[in-house]
């Protein structure tokens, strides 16, 4: 992609209205754009990002047996009424159509999904079944801020899982625990996951992933372990189940069974969240399977969410420094940035534009930096935008056949040919 065929409106200076890492440099680096409040425009540059999050996810969910489906983002209250959530409350939007029916743009789906599996599903041979969406959620904030990690409208992956008995749902409760660590590993992640309240979703199993960084809302105690053990090739979740993590308000410094050197806190992000809630909605909206011994019963369900617009913020948070974001490769908008030191010097702009060409003819994805704009500027703008991979070329360099190729996570510098430069990048 040449920057002066694309969209890339970057902002010099810190907007005044953003207050956390994440929230300035998605605005800087001309990821998003406040529409309203809560309510973001999504820039190329952030939609990008925002694609690659979505397919590891759906990569991750696909291995685990979940099967994508699509829910109407506006619900019927007849459902949620059927189900005992009423209104759910003062964040749910609220609309009425023109034949008076009221309508709720939909803040979570467990009616929709339950309706969906009532009408389709009757058999328990038919079980266990995990399906899946990737929708915009809306819910009325009274206090929207930090950019897009408390919006009011958001993009979220919500699943739910339908099995004939408690104990196949545990099963497939811990598999997805698994899958959520696998998911938020692959983005360069170390989500903690810990014991949580179930809160207006309902049930009696429920666990929080969070992200540790120093603007999380959370503060959580967890065992040093947990580092060491998410940092390893394969994970050993039964291990991790092992390990104390308490959110501060479970948190019990009398009876923690860690010690004092090995237990940690910080501040956390919530990114993700598991529950089983048994039949909360099956039995009042009627999800009923006929089970082996031919006798109905409500199906047992659960439900687990990833915040997908909400890890961009968390991923910023995480990984940043002082001239801009860091992308992890996995979810990076591009993998590497071209900078042409020199734009109309013939040699470097052949140079520029070969790396370029080859590169896209190897489904690697490119940003060259084609403006005629001083050094100083493209620097700073491909370290803004956080791209893995800087490959700087210029007339002294080129004249002795040689490039400059720069990491942008570790800072490493080294020239080398332009052919060995491609060779690295391509890995």
């Amino acid at each position: 992609m040449l920057l002066s065929r694309y969209f890339l409106p970057l902002l010099k200076e810190n907007p005044a209205e953003a207050k956390i890492v994440s929230h300035r440099l998605m605005l800087r680096a001309g990821m998003i754009r406040q529409l309203t409040s809560g309510i973001y425009d999504w820039l190329p540059l952030g939609l990008e990002v925002l694609r690659n999050v979505e397919k590891i996810i759906r990569e991750e969910m696909n291995a685990a047996s979940g099967i994508e489906v699509l829910m109407p983002t506006m619900q019927p209250i007849e459902l949620w009424e059927e189900s005992g959530r009423g209104g759910y409350g003062s964040e749910t939007l609220k609309a009425t159509d023109r034949h008076g029916r009221q309508m709720i743009y939909g803040p979570t789906h467990e009616e929709v999904i339950t309706d969906l599996f009532r009408r389709n599903v009757k058999q328990s041979k038919q079980l266990p079944l995990i399906l899946y969406q990737i929708q915009w959620k809306f819910r009325d904030e009274i206090r929207p801020r930090f950019g897009v990690m408390r919006g009011r409208e958001f993009l979220m992956k919500d699943g739910y899982s339908f099995t004939e008995t408690k104990e196949e749902h545990i099963e497939l409760y811990f598999n997805m625990y698994r899958t959520y660590l696998r998911i938020f590993k692959r983005m360069g992640l170390s989500a903690i996951p810990f014991s949580a309240d179930t809160g207006l979703i309902g049930g009696d199993l429920s666990h929080e992933f969070q992200v540790i960084a120093e603007t999380g809302e959370s503060e959580i105690f967890y065992d040093a372990a947990f580092e060491e053990m998410l940092a390893k090739p394969d994970l050993d979740i039964e291990a991790i189940k092992k390990l104390y993590s308490a959110a501060d308000e479970k948190h019990d410094p009398n009876n923690c069974p860690v010690p004092a050197e090995r237990l940690k806190s910080a501040r956390g992000i919530e990114v993700g969240h598991i529950f089983y809630f048994d039949d909360k909605y099956s039995k009042p909206m009627k999800a009923m399977i006929t089970n082996k011994n031919g006798e109905e019963t409500p199906v047992k369900m659960g439900a687990h969410g990833i915040g997908v617009s909400r890890l961009l913020g968390a991923i910023i948070e995480s990984s940043h420094d002082e001239n801009g974001i860091i992308w992890p490769e996995s979810v990076a908008p591009f993998k590497v940035g071209i900078i042409n030191l020199r734009q109309g010097d013939a040699a470097c702009d052949k140079a520029c534009r070969q790396a370029h060409d080859q590169l896209e003819a190897q489904n690697c994805s490119v940003l060259y930096h084609d403006l005629d704009e001083r050094a100083g500027v493209k620097f700073a703008a491909i370290d803004l935008i956080g791209l893995p991979w800087q490959l700087i070329i210029g007339p002294k360099g080129i004249a002795a056949g040689l490039v400059e190729l720069k990491n942008r996570r570790t800072g490493e510098k080294s020239e080398i040919s332009l052919e060995a430069a491609l060779n690295k990048i391509l890995g």
